[in-house]
């Protein structure tokens, strides 16, 4: 007869003594349990004792009601917050390894710092080091390791996000400053200096104007050109949290590339040091591959440069702005260039107003006598006018020629430079989100946009270049506009999903995808997705629908039980800190747990902590419903964080929370999970999955009907026979 099912078998382990394979009750309370443990090795004080797990990540094991519990990890830092306070090197040193360990679990965290030990921490940095400053030379590795400890565990003490920044002195941010320089070459020391400086900036604005003072580009360059892509990671995450942070002043932000202004006392550091430069020299094209956390900082970088553009983008022409008007008049001039100067009083004011709404004809504005009125709608506002000028100014050669070749065009067949890149730049703002807050979760950085100072104006300028030329392959007319704009926007998304290294690449790809082309690929899309809408197909959809439907349900379900792991995000942006979900074999249970890194491949069940019975579910929910998604000081809920949030909800008030690290994987557990619930799984996945698999099962099937027309209604049924005297008895 099996055990019930509250009986578990646990190995318990005791400091000189052999493991014991025990029986737990789980319907015990906590105390009793760990009496009945120090009553098999005959230990006095029950209450002074505490379970841990026995893995990497030495988690206490609690439970919602204990106050002997409580009264034991007390115990447990207070002994720790004194052995860190001893004069001893060695147990000083012991003592912060311990505390690095044991920091990371959030039920010790909070008694530690209930015993004031993060103050105890930053006293330690600012002053105490001092003390061991002349040891240095003849105990360098052990102060370096116990500065690493003291840096990691207060580090691991901040994540739980129990005490604010805004608590800590300028002593102690000069002291972390400082370390950026001089321990260049202690790796640890140094990644958690920038990870500390980098939570500073992030959570408190205060803090950013002292970091800011302390910190220059100049002082993080060294490390973007080190081998190290940990640090270099850690050190682009710095300059990101700074530029995200940066006060939003209009007069300072300048809709430039980053890599020239972040504010205008940066300006000249950044293009003395070449920072973009050093970026794709030393990280984007080093002999290595980028990992997710890297990609992810590049991604975010090229997002707040784009977004640098925005101010632009918002800014509506004035029409009675003399020097906006001048560029008008620039581009007019570059184009034909004309020997009337805008105020050369030769010829008559009717006679230069005529030149002038004929030339603003010919360079593609909608309003010919006014020009200035074609930039008064946001996005894309001046943008699009500064677009125009960088090409004109630039790329003059291309630009004169578009202009000449349309404006001895017909009328009709004409393609409007001005109205065509108005409405493109709104379309590349659009395509690179231009605006928007970086995704928590999104890896998708273009190589391209770091090989060029100007990048978004040369990014610009190829795409004009291809719009004429698509809309002299699609031999286009004034009506055609939007969809000439259509397939162009379809060409360059196709280009950027190839990712290429350079914008001359680009440029080559997008050659590549003439209009000819993508009517090709258009066709064999819709041949590949063909949609059979006769009677017979159909219902034969409908017959084999539940059949393709309980496979993918079961292609789920075995997702589920491989597991996935998932990051943690709380008050730093993000944390190299992860959890790991997934299905018993048996579909009955959910194990999930901690871990120190991302793993390479599955986790066992039997390193995972936690578990939850599926029958204990009572709802998944997505989005704005999460719990996580609601709390007071979550996440920045930007759309993309929102669209791949999920909650599972169990007990009265129990939930466990997900953010997915990609689409893919949101779509594969809240099917998996609403097919585990016996509901219908509705995910875009699912119904791509479907579309999928129908059509290469009825494509299957009706292998021996190629060529054969298939009739929309059945053949009709013959009349009986006037007798069955053909009939022929076996019998």
């Amino acid at each position: 007869m099996p055990p019930p099912a509250d009986i578990v078998k646990v190995a318990i382990e005791w400091p000189g003594a052999f493991p014991k394979l025990m029986e737990i009750d789980q319907k015990k309370p906590l105390s009793s349990i760990i009496k009945e443990v120090c009553d098999g090795w005959s230990l006095a004080n029950h209450d002074q004792f505490a379970l841990q797990h026995a893995d990497s990540s030495n988690f206490y094991i609690t439970e919602k009601v204990g106050k002997s519990f409580s009264t034991t990890l007390a115990q447990n830092a207070q002994q720790l917050h004194e052995r860190i306070q001893s004069s001893s090197m060695d147990a000083k040193l012991e003592a912060l390894k311990d505390l690095a360990n044991y920091s990371r679990d959030v039920t010790f965290a909070q008694e530690f710092i209930n015993l004031d030990g993060i103050s105890l921490l930053t006293q330690m940095v600012e002053s105490g080091t001092e003390r061991y400053q002349k040891l240095q030379k003849i105990m360098k590795p052990c102060f370096g390791d116990m500065l690493s400890f003291t840096l990691t565990a207060f580090v691991e003490l901040m994540d739980h996000g129990i005490v604010s920044w805004d608590t800590f002195s300028v002593a102690f941010i000069k002291k972390i400053a400082s370390y950026v320089n001089k321990f260049a070459s202690d790796i640890s020391i140094l990644q958690r200096s920038l990870a500390i400086l980098e939570s500073m900036v992030l959570n408190s604005h205060d803090l950013y104007q002292k970091v800011a003072q302390e910190i220059t580009i100049g002082q993080l360059i060294p490390h973007l050109q080190g081998t190290d892509q940990e640090i270099q990671t850690y050190t682009i995450a710095v300059i990101n949290a700074l530029f995200l942070k940066a006060p939003d002043d209009k007069s300072t932000k300048i809709p430039v590339s980053i890599f020239f202004f972040l504010n205008q006392e940066m300006a000249n550091i950044l293009a003395q040091k070449q920072l973009r430069s050093i970026i794709l020299t030393h990280v984007i094209r080093a002999q290595r591959a980028i990992n997710n956390e890297m990609a992810h900082q590049l991604y975010v970088l090229q997002v707040l440069t784009f977004n640098l553009l925005e101010d632009r983008m918002m800014t509506k022409m004035d029409p009675q702005d003399q020097a906006q008007r001048d560029i008008i008049f620039e581009l007019r001039r570059i184009a034909f260039d004309a020997e009337l100067e805008p105020n050369n009083s030769s010829g008559s004011i009717e006679k230069r107003k005529s030149m002038y709404t004929r030339d603003y004809k010919k360079l593609g504005f909608i309003n010919h006598v006014n020009p200035a009125m074609d930039f008064t709608q946001t996005p894309p506002g001046m943008l699009a006018l500064d677009n125009m000028l960088y090409f004109a100014k630039h790329h003059q050669d291309a630009y004169i020629r578009i202009v000449l070749e349309n404006s001895s065009r017909e009328d009709k067949h004409e393609c409007p430079f001005g109205r065509s890149s108005i409405e493109l730049t709104k379309m590349l703002c659009e395509i690179l989100k231009v605006g928007e807050l970086p995704s928590e979760t999104c890896n998708d950085f273009h190589p391209m946009f770091f090989t060029h100072d100007r990048s978004f104006e040369e990014f610009f300028c190829i795409c004009i270049q291809l719009l004429n030329k698509t809309w002299k392959e699609m031999r286009a007319t004034s009506e055609d506009f939007n969809k000439v704009m259509q397939v162009v926007k379809e060409q360059i998304m196709r280009a950027l999903t190839t990712k290429p290294s350079s914008l001359d690449q680009f440029k080559s790809k997008l050659q590549n995808l003439s209009y000819t082309e993508i009517l090709k690929i258009r066709q064999s899309e819709r041949m590949n997705q063909e949609d059979f809408q006769s009677r017979p197909i159909l219902e034969l959809k409908e017959k084999i629908q539940p059949e393709i439907l309980e496979l993918i349900k079961q292609q789920r379900l075995n997702r589920l039980v491989e597991g996935t792991c998932f990051r943690k995000l709380n008050s730093r942006r993000r944390q190299d800190k992860f959890w790991y979900c997934r299905l018993s074999p048996n579909h009955k249970v959910l194990h999930y747990g901690d871990l120190e890194e991302s793993p390479q491949g599955e986790v066992p069940h039997d390193s995972l902590q936690d578990k939850l019975p599926v029958a204990d579910i009572k709802a998944v929910v997505t989005g704005k419903d999460c719990p996580h998604m609601k709390e007071k000081g979550a996440l920045k809920q930007n759309k993309e964080v929102l669209e791949l949030a999920f909650s599972i909800l169990y007990d009265s008030s129990g939930q466990l929370n997900f953010i997915a690290p990609d689409k893919h994987e949101y779509c594969v557990w809240t099917d998996g999970l609403n097919a585990l619930l016996g509901k219908d799984m509705l995910s875009d996945l699912t119904r791509n999955d479907l579309d999928t698999l129908l059509s290469m099962e009825i494509k299957l099937r009706l292998l021996d009907l190629e060529n054969i027309q298939i009739p929309d209604a059945p053949p009709p049924i013959p009349k009986e026979p006037s007798n069955y005297d053909f009939v022929y008895d076996c019998n």
